[in-house]
């Protein structure tokens, strides 16, 4: 099978690189395994989204490139760093220092305001508290949210959430932010909004990864990762494996962005 994964980049080594990954999960006397035998490479500057439908491995692929678990066989590397076998204490240092997260359910702090949310990252740096909270408001501002820095969560919108996220995440300056469904709770306008923030951040010298299984936002990426029965495997491969819709359905999803009604449009709509 010709592994996708590896066709670009030749001339710059790879920020994060999968060498026959294995993950193997115990259920009992049952072993599952997630992801068999993956390699794939993701250089500096990309931006790179993986797809792939439930239970294909994707999200077992997600907590790897994050740095989130270790495979049970096979190599990880984190710019040129040997990630494989490392401690949870020294992988939880490397990761905040090399990997920003953005997550779907946004995971803010609910008691704290959104400056606090953005300087949580920023705890274990020698930087004083001062410093830390101007480098949130920067940050913040950046993001389009310098009038709601004292703002909790609860009186924020979703697309304001994920702002504050997007924030946190460059806290510490990371070459990587790795988003995890981004959009998945966000209206069309705030989706757009939210992808357009992480392609200006790429043009900025960041390496994106997106893992979605939208291919309205995948397009945003410049090169797509398919993963099935955790491996990674070509596009036409994957389309050909995917439980097939009509065509009038997948027309309709390219070219319409979703969700634009309200849930009070829908009720006027329901009442005439």
């Amino acid at each position: 099978m010709h592994d996708h994964s590896r066709h670009v980049r030749k001339d710059v080594d790879p920020i994060i690189d999968l060498d026959e990954v294995w993950k193997i999960y115990k259920m009992g006397d049952v072993e599952v395994a997630a992801l068999r035998g993956m390699s794939l490479e993701i250089y500096p500057r990309e931006f790179v989204a993986i797809m792939g439908p439930s239970g294909s491995g994707k999200s077992t692929t997600m907590n790897m490139v994050g740095c989130l678990d270790v495979p049970t066989k096979g190599k990880i590397y984190l710019d040129g760093i040997d990630i494989s076998s490392l401690h949870e204490s020294d992988l939880a240092q490397i990761r905040g220092r090399k990997i920003g997260f953005v997550f779907q359910q946004f995971n803010l702090m609910p008691q704290l305001t959104a400056v606090e949310n953005v300087m949580l990252p920023m705890i274990f740096q020698d930087a004083p508290t001062t410093e830390r909270e101007k480098r949130a408001a920067e940050l913040l501002k950046e993001v389009g949210l310098g009038h709601r820095l004292d703002h909790r969560p609860t009186e924020l919108s979703g697309g304001e959430q994920q702002r504050v996220a997007i924030a946190r995440a460059l806290a510490n300056n990371p070459p990587v932010v790795l988003a995890d469904e981004p959009t998945g709770n966000l209206d069309s306008k705030s989706s757009y909004e939210i992808m357009g923030m992480l392609k200006d951040l790429n043009k900025d010298g960041k390496t994106i990864i997106v893992v979605t299984h939208e291919p309205d936002i995948a397009k945003y990426a410049e090169r797509t990762i398919h993963i099935r029965d955790g491996q990674v495997v070509d596009a036409k491969e994957a389309f050909a494996a995917a439980p097939h819709k009509d065509k009038t359905e997948k027309t309709q999803h390219e070219s319409e962005p979703k969700n634009t009604k309200t849930k009070e449009q829908d009720k006027r709509g329901n009442k005439k």
